[in-house]
């Protein structure tokens, strides 16, 4: 099956950017969801928000690739991956481990989604988080190893396990990723180098988060740069999964 995307649309800021114009230029089949429209979903997520949310972006699929806007929205991962059916193991790219106690009871918010989609979710095994301190470490703290060139650590672990694999462009250095986060230092190679291997393990979907959006304050560099990353990040996803 060819994948295809889903690009749920909060804030605007792939339209922005000319990410959407690329992805029409080139002939990249996608199917666009407007959500910007729902009150309550910036950052943090009520209740209502949520169902409204988990109705529209319904998946299908072949729709393999999930873009999800901007960090703000990485909530929206704990509802896409909520709904497996079989036994899965996230493996989270991220600048934060997004696994805090929710500032405000029973509302998910991008800080917390983490940790609400372990309790809700039996069909999660385990989470492993790539890059926040440069470490590789699983959902019991068992494992702390220091990320050096490769990931051979974490590949041997996830053999033969089925994989979610959710990525926060904050991880990336300025140089190639805008966000309003605190931003790691890995460059767009070393995350494609990733990409080129853990996309070849059994997986259930990809999605992506972060950027910049004009109500955020983006300027058209900060635009130019995260519509080149995002070009880019999207025909390696591409190249990787057609193989």
């Amino acid at each position: 099956m060819k994948p295809s995307l889903l690009i749920a649309d909060f804030s605007g800021m792939y339209e922005a950017e000319g990410f959407l114009q690329e992805l029409r230029e080139r002939e990249v089949p996608f199917r666009l969801v407007r959500l910007g429209d729902i009150e309550g979903t910036c950052c943090y997520c009520d209740p209502e928000a949520e169902a409204e949310i988990s109705r529209r972006l319904e998946p299908r699929p072949e729709e393999l690739v999930r873009w999800i806007d901007s960090g703000d929205y990485h909530y929206v991962t704990k509802i896409l991956a909520a709904r497996e059916q079989e036994p899965f193991t996230l493996v989270l790219v991220d600048n934060h481990p997004d696994d805090q106690a929710p500032a405000f009871g029973g509302v998910l918010s991008c800080g917390s989604w983490v940790k609400e989609l372990r309790e809700a979710c039996p069909m999660l095994a385990e989470v492993w988080p790539l890059g926040p301190d440069h470490r590789i470490r699983n959902s019991a703290g068992t494992i702390d190893r220091e990320l050096e060139e490769g990931i051979d650590d974490l590949l041997e672990a996830l053999d033969g396990k089925r994989v979610y694999l959710s990525i926060d462009k904050d991880v990336l250095r300025r140089e190639e990723s805008r966000t309003d986060w605190s931003q790691g230092t890995y460059s767009l190679d070393t995350l494609k180098g990733w990409l080129d291997r853990l996309l070849r393990l059994n997986l259930a979907a990809v999605d992506i988060c972060g950027g910049l959006s004009p109500a955020k304050g983006a300027a058209p560099e900060d635009l130019r740069v995260n519509r080149n990353t995002d070009v880019e990040l999207q025909d390696w996803i591409l190249t990787c999964l057609e193989r």
